[in-house]
């Protein structure tokens, strides 16, 4: 059974299409045609809608840097509902444009307009109209989080931090507007903080969009079963049944949505040519664009331990490094990017500060690290900065018992990432595989790691080529011990420029090794020519990167020298 809120009331579905999308179910199913339909593939988000996760058994118990349990309400966060499984909303709180009036008695003359929508109106932020319901949740959301994170802190909405320029554009970095343009969108989404700190001065209604623990009949309706502790889940011996039941069916068609790894781990040995569905960010489109109806359906959202991070001890059988690093940063397949953020921000802040340039916030707070290699695309952002870093991916393969049928075992290898990838969309995933988790070795005081992304478009777009550099410098800084290498965009897989890496090594730490590396680049790979860029341009500009990268290098070495 999937159950959530939609616009504050309860819903429950049991047979239904494990195909359907959030927008077919408000549109088709609800008639919620506030939502529209614009791509179809994530990119417009003119179908954008928002969410909370409401409080439940399972969810695990969020701390701060200095252990302290965090606001126990959820955030809100905005989707592309046309790729996003309905049931992905499961315990979820889901709303859409004509929600978030205050409009009890349904008379539009007396709605009391939400402050994104009241400013929009007075902003002209909106013409012909198809792209503004996409609009006002992105707005809605970033002045929703920003009300709920400092109505602790303030001591009146007067006295709350107002939203500043930049925050009011990422937050609209996923919406296309080809009407209006962006100047009135963006002076609406300053002027809401405004509009809320004078309606609480004028003791207007607000309507509060969340919805408690006690209205929560999720809550009690629902027994979770799972570990107390979510790294303890691998070690338990039993399976509650209802786990291995499906959760959506309609004629031969399933959707699992397993709580726990021991309910996966029996659902893929069962089940080993189901389709895996973590958020669905690329593997949406084969719904909505290739119209494919896949038969069984296994979602991983509803598994904590796969959200998890931790920091453990780096295994020296896994590192392809000469020097093996004494920490390594794990990250639980299923975390998002969102997710994986404020992590990244701490241990490796040059790759945190790629993510403005990753997709949109929609897509941000849906994608996965596990999808994003497992979709193993030649454009995909993520994997020339873990193979930079020098990262492994833990697998883990599901087999039947055969001495127990009725339990599944399983067997779990961690092979550095570089090994992942064999050819176009080929990697070593197997029917009734999975990733568990990445490790990334932490980076020490000599390493030096950079990153650039060439897209046309700065936000919400895809890559042309990408260069990621991480550079080992001696204990005087004057020679280059180590290089790692990783490009994206260039090849049928992500891959190391093992030659470049080599001409780079025992050289001398200045602009000119760099220069002559940079002549090397031809013997590791021959470009690809697509819509985004010819092989000759991805071959230069990749080129001059990795010169870019020398004179960083040199410029941080100068700068810690000083």
């Amino acid at each position: 059974m999937i159950s959530f809120y939609l616009n504050g009331k309860y819903h429950e579905l049991t047979q239904l299409n494990p195909n359907t999308t959030v927008l077919e179910y408000l549109r088709l199913h609800e008639g919620q045609t506030d939502t529209k339909e614009g791509c179809g593939s994530g990119d417009c988000g003119a179908c954008t809608v928002m969410a909370q996760r409401l409080p439940s058994t399972n969810q695990q118990t969020l701390n701060d840097e200095n252990g302290n349990e965090k606001n126990a309400t959820p955030p809100f966060y905005t989707i592309n509902s046309c790729i996003t499984l309905v049931s992905l909303m499961d315990g979820h709180h889901l709303m859409t444009a004509s929600y978030l009036a205050d409009n009890p008695g349904h008379h539009p003359e007396r709605a009391l307009l939400h402050p994104a929508q009241q400013a929009l109106v007075e902003c002209h932020g909106s013409q012909c109209g198809f792209c503004t319901p996409g609009f006002v949740m992105s707005l809605a959301c970033v002045y929703e989080n920003n009300r709920m994170q400092t109505s602790s802190e303030a001591a009146s909405q007067s006295d709350a931090k107002k939203l500043s320029y930049d925050e009011v554009v990422a937050s609209i970095s996923g919406n296309l507007c080809r009407c209006t343009g962006y100047r009135p969108i963006i002076e609406a989404g300053l002027r809401m903080s405004d509009i809320g700190q004078q309606r609480e001065t004028e003791q207007s209604a607000v309507k509060d969009l969340t919805i408690s623990l006690a209205t929560d009949a999720m809550a009690t309706k629902k027994a979770a079963v799972v570990s107390k502790n979510p790294s303890d889940e691998a070690e338990s011996d039993s399976v509650e049944p209802n786990a291995l039941k499906p959760a959506l069916m309609d004629a031969d068609r399933q959707l699992y949505a397993p709580k726990t790894l021991d309910a996966l781990n029996e659902l893929l040995a069962a089940n080993p040519q189901a389709t895996i569905w973590a958020g669905g960010t690329d593997l949406g489109l084969s719904v909505t664009q290739h119209l494919i109806d896949h038969d069984v359906i296994i979602q991983l959202s509803g598994i904590e331990a796969l959200k998890s991070w931790s920091l453990s001890d780096a295994n020296s059988n896994t590192s392809t490094d000469e020097q093996t690093q004494s920490q390594s940063l794990v990250l639980g397949a299923g975390m998002s990017y969102k997710q994986m953020l404020p992590v990244l921000e701490q241990y490796f802040p040059s790759f945190a500060q790629v993510f403005e340039r990753i997709a949109s916030p929609q897509i941000r707070n849906m994608g996965t690290i596990g999808g994003n290699i497992a979709n193993a695309s030649p454009i995909g952002d993520l994997p020339p900065i873990l193979l930079a870093l020098d990262a492994s991916i833990h697998l883990r393969h599901c087999a039947p018992n055969r001495e127990e049928p009725s339990h599944a075992s399983y067997t779990d290898e961690i092979i550095p990432l570089s090994a992942f990838f064999l050819d176009y969309k080929k990697t070593k995933l197997q029917a009734g595989s999975y990733i568990v988790a990445i490790h990334i070795p932490l980076m020490q005081d000599h390493q030096h790691l950079f990153i650039h992304k060439i897209s046309k478009r700065y936000e919400d777009d895809i890559s042309a080529c990408l260069l990621a550099a991480r550079l080992d410098v001696s204990a005087d800084g004057a020679i280059i011990d180590n290089v790692k290498l990783g490009l994206g965009g260039m090849a049928a897989i992500p891959l190391l420029a093992v030659h470049c890496q080599q001409a780079l090594i025992g050289q001398a730490t200045d602009v000119a090794s760099f220069e002559q590396a940079a002549q090397v680049l031809s013997a590791d790979v021959t470009p690809m020519t697509d819509v985004r860029a010819s092989r000759e341009y991805r071959m230069h500009v990749v080129q001059r990167l990795l010169v870019k990268c020398g004179k960083q290098l040199v410029a941080e070495m100068q700068a810690e020298s000083a």
